[in-house]
C-alpha cells in the first residue's frame, strides 16, 4: 500500500475511533426551536457552556468589565507597576501574548461565516457575547495569578492545571481537582499540537502558496514548513519572556494594519455606515423568519464569538500568570481587555466591512475568508496580498503562544526535565502541518481546545467566591486611594 493510502486509512480510523466520539459530545447540538430547518437554531453544547459561564461571571462580579475597563487601560500602561513584584513579563506583554493566540483567522473568516449563515444581525450578537466574555477572562486570569508558583528552574507557572488542583484541594475536593487538572492538561497539549500549531501552519502555507506560485507543491511546502518551524523555534526556546517580547511587537502591528484598512474602507463608505449599523441591529432582532430565525441569528453570533476570543477556555490564564504583579485581581482586570479587542474591535470591524461593501449579498464573494478578502479587495485590489501576510503573522503569533500553553500543561504532567522533548515535538508538528493535511489531527486539536472549557469553567465557578472576595477588597483599596499611580505627585515624593 502506498504511503498516501496508509495515511488516508489512519486518518479515517482516527476520525472514527477518536475524533468522532469526542466531537459528538462537544458539538452535541441543543435544539432551541424546530421549524423544519434545525441547522439554523442549534447550538453546540460547548458553546452554550461558554456563554452561560460568561453570563454567570458577568452577574457574579457585577459587570466588572465596565467597572474595571478604565483601570485596565491604566494597568496596561504600567501606571500601577512597582519594582520588585513577582513575574517574568509586563502587563502589556501578557496581554499581547494572550491576544496573539486568539486574534487570527477566526477574526477574518469566522465573522464572514457568521454573517453568511446568520445574516448581518449575527454581528450584533457577537458583540454581546464578546462583552460577556470579558468577565470570563477576568475570573480565570485572576485565578491564574492567585494559584501560580515559581518552579525550581526559576520560571513562573500558572493556569487551570494549578488552580483546579490546588484551589479545589483547599475546598476539600483534592481528587476532583486533580482529575480536572489532568483532563485540562491533556486537552491543552492536544490543542497546542493541533489547532494551535498544525492548523496554523497548514492555513498560512495555503495563503502564501495562493499568492506565491513558486511555493505551490510538495517542495514548497517542505521549505515553508522548515522555515516556519525554525522561526518559531527561535522564539519558543527563549520561553515566555521572548514570547512576550515578540508578541508585544507583532500583535499591535497585525491589529493596526488590519483595523486601519478596515477603517479606510468604512471612511470610503461613510454615507452607508449608519445604514449598515441599522441593518445589523434590526436584523439582530428580526422575526421575519419567525422565532426560529431570530434564535438562529443569535446562535451564529454567540458561536463565532466563543470560537474567536476563547473566553472561558482556560488558555489565557497560563500567559497572564507570568505577569509581574503582586495583585492577582489587577492582572484579571487587564485580561478583560482581550475579548474587547478581539471581538468588539477586530470582529466588529470585519462585520461592518462585509456589510457596507455588500459582500454578504454578492454571489461572487464566496464564503469564509474568501468573503472577507472580496470585501476588502472591492476597495483595495491589492488587499489579498496583505491578507496573506497577515495570515502568516497571525498564524506565527498563535503558534508561539500556544507552544507556551502546551509546555506549561506538559510540565504539570511530566516535569520540567522533559520540556525540550515537548518543544521538539511542537516544532515537528509545525513542520508537518505545512506538508500534510491529516484533517483528523487538525479536527482533534480544535476539539481539544474547546474541550478545555468544561473542566475550566467548573473550577472557576466553584472558586468564584474567592475571586469575588479578592475583587471587592481590591476595588475598595483602589477607591480609597491606597494604590498610588506612578504619574501621581505622591509617587514622585
Amino acid at each position: 500500500m502506498e504511503s498516501g493510502g496508509i495515511l488516508a486509512t489512519l486518518d479515517q480510523l482516527f476520525t472514527q475511533l477518536v475524533v468522532g466520539p469526542i466531537g459528538a459530545v462537544l458539538f452535541w447540538d441543543v435544539v432551541f426551536w424546530d421549524n423544519g430547518t434545525p441547522g439554523e437554531v442549534e447550538l453546540p453544547i460547548v458553546v452554550l457552556w461558554l456563554v452561560l459561564g460568561a453570563l454567570y461571571f458577568t452577574l457574579r462580579f457585577r459587570f466588572v468589565s465596565f467597572r474595571g475597563f478604565r483601570h485596565a487601560i491604566d494597568c496596561v500602561r504600567g501606571l500601577y507597576s512597582r519594582p520588585g513584584e513577582v513575574g517574568e513579563i509586563t502587563h502589556f506583554q501578557a496581554l499581547s501574548a494572550a491576544l496573539s493566540a486568539t486574534v487570527g483567522l477566526g477574526n477574518i473568516a469566522g465573522v464572514a461565516v457568521a454573517v453568511g449563515v446568520g445574516g448581518p444581525g449575527a454581528v450584533f450578537w457577537m458583540i454581546v457575547a464578546g462583552a460577556l466574555g470579558m468577565s470570563s477572562k477576568f475570573a480565570e486570569c485572576t485565578l491564574g495569578q492567585m494559584y501560580r508558583k515559581v518552579r525550581e528552574d526559576g520560571h513562573v507557572q500558572g493556569g487551570p492545571m494549578l488552580y483546579l488542583r490546588d484551589g479545589l484541594g483547599q475546598l476539600g475536593w483534592p481528587r476532583t481537582g486533580k482529575t480536572l487538572a489532568v483532563v485540562f492538561s491533556v486537552m491543552c497539549i492536544g490543542g497546542s499540537f493541533g489547532g494551535g500549531n498544525m492548523f496554523q501552519s497548514n492555513q498560512s502555507y495555503a495563503q502564501i502558496a495562493s499568492v506565491v506560485p513558486a511555493l505551490d507543491g510538495t517542495l514548497g511546502a517542505v521549505v515553508f514548513g522548515l522555515v516556519l518551524a525554525f522561526l518559531v523555534g527561535l522564539v519558543i526556546i527563549g520561553g515566555i519572556k521572548r514570547i512576550g517580547h515578540v508578541a508585544a511587537v507583532l500583535v499591535p502591528v497585525m491589529c493596526t494594519i488590519y483595523v486601519l484598512c478596515g477603517l479606510l474602507i468604512l471612511i470610503f463608505h461613510a454615507d452607508q455606515l449608519l445604514g449598515a449599523l441599522g441593518v445589523i441591529v434590526s436584523k439582530a432582532f428580526s422575526f421575519e423568519a419567525g422565532l426560529g430565525g431570530f434564535v438562529g441569528v443569535l446562535v451564529q453570533g454567540f458561536r463565532r464569538a466563543a470560537f474567536s476570543n476563547e473566553a472561558g477556555v482556560g488558555s489565557a490564564p497560563i500567559a497572564h500568570s507570568a505577569a509581574t504583579t503582586d495583585e492577582p485581581v489587577r492582572e484579571g482586570i487587564v485580561a478583560l481587555l482581550e475579548p474587547f479587542i478581539d471581538t468588539l474591535i477586530v470582529c466588529t470591524m470585519t462585520g461592518l466591512v462585509i456589510v457596507v461593501t455588500g459582500a454578504h449579498e454578492s454571489p461572487d464573494a464566496g464564503s469564509g475568508i474568501q468573503m472577507t478578502s472580496w470585501a476588502f479587495a472591492s476597495v483595495f485590489p491589492w488587499f489579498p496580498i496583505v491578507l496573506s501576510i497577515c495570515a502568516v503573522l497571525f498564524a506565527f503569533s498563535t503558534m508561539i503562544s500556544w507552544s507556551y500553553y502546551g509546555e506549561q500543561s506538559w510540565v504539570s504532567l511530566f516535569g520540567i526535565r522533559s520540556i525540550l522533548l515537548y518543544k521538539f515535538l511542537f516544532l515537528l508538528f509545525a513542520w508537518a502541518g505545512a506538508i500534510f493535511q491529516a484533517q483528523a489531527v487538525l479536527d482533534f486539536g480544535d476539539l481539544m481546545i474547546l474541550g478545555m472549557a468544561f473542566p475550566n469553567i467548573i473550577g472557576v465557578v466553584i472558586l468564584s467566591g474567592k475571586v469575588k472576595e479578592a475583587l471587592d477588597s481590591y476595588m475598595t483599596r483602589l477607591k480609597a486611594g491606597e494604590m498610588i499611580r506612578n504619574d501621581s505627585p505622591a509617587a514622585s515624593a
